[in-house]
């Protein structure tokens, strides 16, 4: 449930989601939540208005607050990124957090109708934008990417891209599904458009909503079919089958491709045990 304009008193306690720019307000002791009374937030009474609710955790409401690119001092907040929020293994805050930072850019950026230019409203009764003058409404955007963990008998397909580089990290293949695509045809598609094999036996893994900015990320397996790796030079820089103890730097396992890569790895060592010759 995504409300506006909700009824908040100085007694109301909730987890308070409060963004600067592109980063959000924690405790400047990395507890994570920031649970407080209305009431001892001061700094964000300006913006009384536009708290929006959008949902509950671990029992209670979840406000969001939007403060754009105003900047706040505070002595016992801190300003951290979503990224460096997720590293800090709280799974079940990034979740809510990045909910809300999907909702506060979705409003910042759709103030004005893309229709006709006039100014849009939130509409009270779910979180949508609608314009007065043409009545277009805009929902969240929320844009379906496949993620693919690709095994090679007892070998994992790892590459590198111009994101990952930057952070000397190699991850799963992934990208965004296209228009009039299944998912399955968008990990054969990008399999091939990326490095260049098939891939056969897709199963599905498990999805993970990604604030990157408002991604859903889909999760799949797959097996090596066909073909010699050969790297797009775009998209994708490096890519290598790597064997379980040779791994380079790979993603945290709170992330969806580094449950992807401790999953295949898992298989892999189960497909060892079960060739494992025994002797008598």
């Amino acid at each position: 449930m995504i409300e506006q304009n909700i009824s908040v008193t100085a007694e109301t306690k909730a987890i308070w989601l409060i963004f600067s720019g592109e980063k959000i307000f924690q405790f400047t002791d990395n507890t994570g939540l920031m649970i407080e009374t209305w009431e001892t937030l001061s700094f964000a009474h300006a913006y009384h208005d536009q708290i929006v609710r959008i949902g509950s955790h671990r029992d209670l409401p979840c406000f969001l607050i939007d403060m754009g690119n105003e900047h706040i001092e505070h002595e016992q907040l801190s300003l951290v990124s979503m990224r460096a929020l997720l590293m800090q293994n709280q799974t079940s805050f990034f979740g809510i957090a990045a909910r809300a930072w999907q909702i506060a850019l979705f409003m910042r950026t759709h103030r004005f109708c893309g229709q006709c230019g006039s100014a849009m409203q939130q509409i009270d009764w779910e979180m949508a934008m609608q314009c007065s003058r043409c009545q277009h409404r805009c929902y969240p955007r929320i844009s379906p990417c496949i993620i693919v963990s690709i095994r090679h008998n007892d070998k994992i397909l790892l590459a590198q891209g111009k994101p990952q580089r930057s952070r000397q990290m190699f991850s799963t293949l992934a990208g965004f599904v296209e228009s009039g695509e299944t998912l399955e045809q968008a990990v054969h598609r990008e399999v091939f458009e990326e490095v260049g094999i098939q891939v056969k036996n897709l199963r599905y893994f498990s999805s993970q909503p990604w604030p990157f900015p408002h991604s859903l990320m889909i999760g799949f397996l797959a097996d090596f079919d066909s073909g010699e790796i050969k790297v797009d030079g775009k998209e994708i820089l490096e890519a290598y089958w790597f064997a379980p103890d040779k791994l380079p730097n790979i993603p945290p396992k709170q992330s969806i491709a580094g449950r992807l890569i401790e999953h295949t790895l898992e298989e892999i060592k189960q497909q060892k045990n079960i060739t494992a010759p025994t002797h008598s």
